[in-house]
């Protein structure tokens, strides 16, 4: 299959200048477009069919509904792009698939989060500023709960509305009552998750890293033994952790988004 994206000028210029360019993009036309968010439905129905307790719709991490909104991947002129309330259409279109699913096989229990990245650090990319645009469509949506993607919990946002200010802050100003808030972001040691708490930016803390680095990550902390929490992937005892091999190679790749590897110089990426 051809490589498709929002719009396919800007998505080849990018692919050249990363050296990643082999076939050219094209443009989603319209009717590939409808027959995606029908996809998203679709799946939502696997999963409801499968037993799941819910989904996360992913609009985050510079992934295809979060291109659709960003304004550096985005340059259409129809109703799909031109302004932030046209970019906004595919993924408030894919919203409202997958709770329409949910509500034909009346499954209120059935949850669906929304997983967004606050800031693009390009330009011109997502600012705080258009991220509250959506967050307050997203509010208005039969939605559980926001979870918001980045690498550091802390992070202050760079630009637009409320730069300078924590942009977890920002964003529980404005959901704060109306929608629950996942944040998520570098909190590997007992100390980081008691400081994410004591903010009050999040009505849940979510962990990647720690639990890969620690198997029994939930137990420690249930059993009031954070402190004994690793912060590191050992590479000279495998056999501590739970993964297929694959994944263990990539984390010996020391990655920016993977766990910190011990003896290595760990750089996350300032996203």
């Amino acid at each position: 299959m051809d490589p498709k994206a929002p719009s396919a000028e800007i998505a080849n210029e990018s692919l050249k200048a990363r050296n990643l360019f082999k076939t050219p993009v094209k443009e989603f036309s319209n009717e590939e477009i409808n027959k995606l968010i029908e996809g998203f439905a679709y799946a939502t129905e696997l999963s409801i069919k499968a037993g799941y307790d819910g989904i996360e719709i992913h609009g985050a991490n510079n992934y295809l509904i979060q291109q659709f909104y960003s304004p550096f991947t985005n340059r259409r002129t129809d109703e799909w792009g031109g302004s932030d309330e046209k970019r906004m259409n595919f993924p408030l279109k894919v919203i409202d698939a997958c709770c329409k699913i949910r509500e034909k096989y009346k499954k209120p229990e059935f949850i669906i989060g929304y997983r967004l990245s606050p800031e693009e650090p390009f330009e011109p990319g997502i600012t705080m500023t258009e991220t509250l645009k959506l967050i307050k469509v997203l509010i208005t949506k039969p939605l559980q709960y926001i979870h918001i993607s980045q690498w550091n919990y802390f992070k202050k946002a760079r630009r637009g509305e409320g730069a300078g200010e924590e942009r977890l802050k920002i964003i529980h100003e404005v959901t704060k009552g109306k929608m629950p808030i996942i944040g998520c972001g570098g909190l590997r040691s007992e100390n980081d998750l008691n400081k994410a708490v004591d903010t009050g930016f999040a009505e849940f803390i979510a962990v990647g890293a720690a639990s890969m680095i620690n198997r029994d990550f939930g137990i420690l902390l249930k059993e009031n033994k954070g402190d004994k929490l690793e912060v590191e992937i050992d590479p000279e005892h495998p056999e501590k952790y739970v993964m297929p091999k694959p994944l263990w190679n990539m984390c010996l790749l020391n990655l920016s988004w993977m766990p910190p590897v011990k003896g290595k110089q760990h750089t996350e990426n300032d996203v």
